[in-house]
């Protein structure tokens, strides 16, 4: 079985210090491939750099919602000098968080709007972060996203509406192991309308452990197997022929499926 982590943390706090052992229990777990996000100036450096010492393992770049106070125009400057690395596969994660509010509206509109724009200058794909700010998010993309090339709403918790929506404009969503949790339902009903060449999988770790292994405090990329698991069943399909599935979707969305003519 082959599966694709598409948005992981290595470089954080309880994976980075042990990130050679966390890759050698991913690939017996049978997840073989990983795109490791960076959230600021410091951590897209360390995803550049860790990305670069592993077969099989990609970066995206980009500056969180959190942090939108703190971009500078030399911020942005380093962002797209950076993205232009040949292991960096996506620009994000970026968009909107409502929930925290730890940068203004205005400045997470304005440094959205902006990565949105690098993506589109260097054909990258882009990842985006959305939470309590749904309306918003799609308003930004309607209006910036015209001439980027792909992206998806990573760790998607929206409803099966919502879900609509966005593959209504042609983007991709992507789950994590909160799918597996119990009070979920809202998400599984979602996840069942997306088209397989629409979906994607992740873990977003350290965070969201899923079930069985909630109890598990560091998530890594081996435990994805479950979150894999309970969409297959979603889909009626054999875990074998989702892994298949969603790993192809996974490589064509970030450009490493290489296409014969």
């Amino acid at each position: 079985m082959e599966l694709i982590d598409t948005h992981c943390h290595l470089t954080f706090e309880g994976l980075a210090e042990n990130v050679a052992a966390v890759i050698e229990r991913s690939k017996a777990a049978g997840v073989t491939g990983w795109i490791t996000v960076g959230t600021d100036p410091q951590e897209n450096q360390k995803a550049v750099e860790l990305a670069s010492k592993f077969e099989n393992m990609y970066a995206a770049v980009g500056i969180h919602p959190h942090d939108a106070r703190t971009v500078t125009a030399d911020t942005l400057k380093e962002l797209r000098e950076i993205a232009q690395h040949k292991k960096i596969v996506a620009i994000g994660e970026t968009g909107l968080d409502y929930h925290y509010n730890f940068s203004s509206h205005d400045e997470q509109k304005s440094v959205f709007a902006e990565h949105l724009k690098i993506a589109a200058e260097l054909n990258l794909p882009v990842v985006v972060h959305c939470r309590e700010a749904f309306d918003e998010t799609m308003e930004i993309l309607e209006q910036h996203s015209s001439n980027v090339k792909k992206v998806v709403f990573h760790c998607f918790s929206g409803s099966a509406e919502e879900a609509e929506t966005i593959l209504d404009k042609g983007f991709y969503i992507s789950f994590t192991g909160v799918v597996t949790f119990k009070n979920a339902e809202t998400i599984r009903e979602a996840a069942q309308i997306v088209p397989m060449d629409r979906l994607m999988v992740e873990t977003d770790c350290p965070y969201m452990s899923p079930e069985p292994m909630r109890k598990q405090k560091i998530n890594e990329p081996a435990l994805m197997v479950h979150t894999a698991r309970r969409l297959a069943e979603l889909k009626g399909m054999d875990l074998g022929d989702f892994a298949e599935a969603v790993t192809t979707t996974s490589k064509t969305f970030f450009g490493l499926l290489v296409v014969k003519t």
